[in-house]
């Protein structure tokens, strides 16, 4: 028996929390700048405590807004942009702009500077060339569950839309001024960290979870929970079950996508739960699979549904999915935020137009950073010229 025991935070069911990592980048050059404490700064509290929706990361070019606890998608983005516009209004001065995708298509990793604060300074000393290489950005989804005994069940069937997540959000075919070959080249560097990664299926219920956070501590491999770094987790202070797969996205209409599909995947499970049906699951072999095929391909993958190896494209089954999900999003109000997942099955993912911006410009990606910042400002995907 585990002598860990984790608190689970008392939680509104299907209650939600969105978290966007975004690259400073100067308006000129398109390269990074190192102004994240600049910002901070500007907008913590007197007293030294940190804001409460803008907030440090890993990197000085980096800062992170969040939502509060939300019910619907709407209400989500709106906090997201009200941070935003705090944002830029120290940013614009400074003549840096903010971007999202899962990488900055030509940014050099070793000439980044890391935020000076002891959790990272730790995690590079660590890791070391890892480490040092975690030029990446992404989108974290919380969902608010209310039973902690059902959180280790959802967390596995999500597993089984893995690579619908990750297709539809893949954003980082370049890595240090090179194009991968790989739609998420994001999502196969993060997994090189110590407990990064696909979680372990064979962890099925809280005690489980409970046992292996004990291995964990008392072996030395973390020192907080939070050092779990699974692509999806639970995340026992919120309450709530953290999806942490996608790449970062370039702008809000896509983000909603990805926020309703999230939403109306663990309120669907959770009904199923209470129906007593028996929730979807893969095998571990196919999981990882199913990951490469989604980094590797994209929209273009075609993924593997379930334990007895049925394929199809994984456009297809997404637009199957949101039909599905259709009952679910109207009662959580974001029918039209799951229909924006069929504009990125119609207009394509962030990583096809950042090639085709590249392949119309003879390979510059300078201007790829600025059509990833035009399509920040914008809101939503942009015509590629």
């Amino acid at each position: 028996m585990a002598s860990v025991t984790i608190e689970f935070a008392p939680s509104q069911r299907s209650t939600l929390g969105v978290e966007w990592e975004l690259a400073l980048v100067d308006s000129d050059s398109g390269d990074l700048r190192q102004v994240a404490q600049t910002v901070l700064d500007a907008v913590n509290p007197a007293d030294g405590s940190q804001h409460p929706t803008i907030r440090q990361e890993l990197l000085l070019n980096t800062v992170e807004i969040v939502s509060g606890v939300c019910h619907t998608v709407s209400e989500a983005m709106d906090d997201l942009e009200d941070s935003i516009e705090l944002v830029r209004g120290i940013t614009d001065p400074l003549r840096v702009e903010l971007m999202c995708a899962g990488t900055h298509p030509f940014a050099h990793w070793g000439n980044q500077k890391v935020t000076d604060k002891a959790r990272y300074a730790t995690l590079i000393e660590r890791t070391q060339w890892w480490g040092r290489q975690m030029l990446i950005y992404g989108v974290h989804v919380h969902v608010g569950i209310e039973d902690r005994e059902k959180v280790l069940p959802i967390l596995g069937a999500l597993l089984t839309y893995y690579p619908h997540l990750l297709s539809m959000s893949a954003s980082s075919p370049f890595w240090d001024g090179r194009d991968t070959g790989y739609a998420s080249n994001r999502a196969l560097l993060f997994q090189q960290l110590p407990t990064a990664g696909l979680p372990f299926t064979s962890i099925q219920d809280w005690a489980g979870l409970e046992h292996y956070v004990d291995d964990m501590l008392h072996t030395g491999v973390i020192d907080e929970f939070d050092e779990i770094r699974w692509d999806l987790r639970p995340s026992p202070r919120f309450g709530t079950l953290e999806m942490r797969i996608c790449d970062g996205i370039s702008n809000r209409a896509e983000l909603r996508a990805v926020t309703a599909l999230t939403h109306c995947l663990v309120e669907h499970f959770s009904r199923m739960i209470d129906g007593g049906e028996r929730l979807p699951t893969i095998s571990p072999w196919f999981l990882t699979e199913n990951k490469w095929r989604s980094a590797r391909y994209g929209m273009e993958a075609i993924v593997i549904l379930d334990k007895a190896g049925k394929e199809e494209l994984v456009t297809e089954s997404l637009d199957r999915l949101v039909t599905e999900l259709g009952p679910v999003a109207r009662d959580l109000g974001c029918t039209e935020d799951l229909e924006a997942v069929r504009d990125i099955i119609r207009l394509g993912a962030s990583y096809q137009r950042q090639r085709e911006v590249a392949a119309n410009h003879d390979g510059a990606l300078d201007v790829v950073v600025a059509h990833l910042v035009a399509e920040f400002r914008a809101g939503h995907p942009l015509p590629v010229a």
